[in-house]
């Protein structure tokens, strides 16, 4: 039969070219991903697991420490008209006194990128009352106050909140 081809053979060559071809496109791929991911990712906690992991001693001092002065720091958020975060921090002692001789700090930290973190200036609007505002998105964040007399930091407060 002149029209009739004869089939072509399966070669040693061809299928090491066809897994050599399937196996390419895997490593690919996942070059690509692997490219993706550990360049969008920005959730890492800590530099440091083991530093973090000799630290955690000092926290622990740090939060009895903390738990001992029974100070009483109200934080409360709203947006203004102009779509602004308001922050304002108020700071009083066990006997319920404004706290004298602080400088506040705050920060808007995103739960899963802290390139996404929002920090927000506190100025002391009167006797241990502090107010800041930022221009943070809606969502999910942690709301971490800091109190600190100079260097010091004396008392530190991570609330999880939800902006609208």
């Amino acid at each position: 039969m002149p029209g009739h081809r004869k089939p072509r053979e399966l070669t040693g060559r061809h299928v090491l070219l066809c897994l050599l071809g399937f196996f390419g496109a895997v490593f690919a791929v996942n070059a690509v991903m692997i490219k993706v991911a550990t360049s969008t990712f920005g959730g890492v906690q800590t530099a440091s697991s083991y530093r973090a992991g000799l630290m955690f001693e000092q926290d622990v001092s740090r939060a009895e420490q903390q738990n001992a002065l029974h100070w009483a720091v109200d934080g409360s958020l709203t947006r203004d008209s102009a779509g602004d975060v308001v922050l304002e921090v108020s700071a009083r002692d066990a006997k319920g006194k404004p706290l004298l001789g602080l400088a506040a700090t705050a920060r808007l930290a995103h739960p899963a990128d802290e390139r996404r973190d929002h920090f927000v200036t506190l100025l002391e609007t009167g006797e241990g009352r502090f107010r800041g505002r930022t221009g943070t998105p809606a969502g999910q964040w942690e709301l971490i106050i800091d109190l600190s007399r100079g260097d010091t930091r004396m008392f530190r407060s991570r609330s999880r909140v939800t902006l609208r």
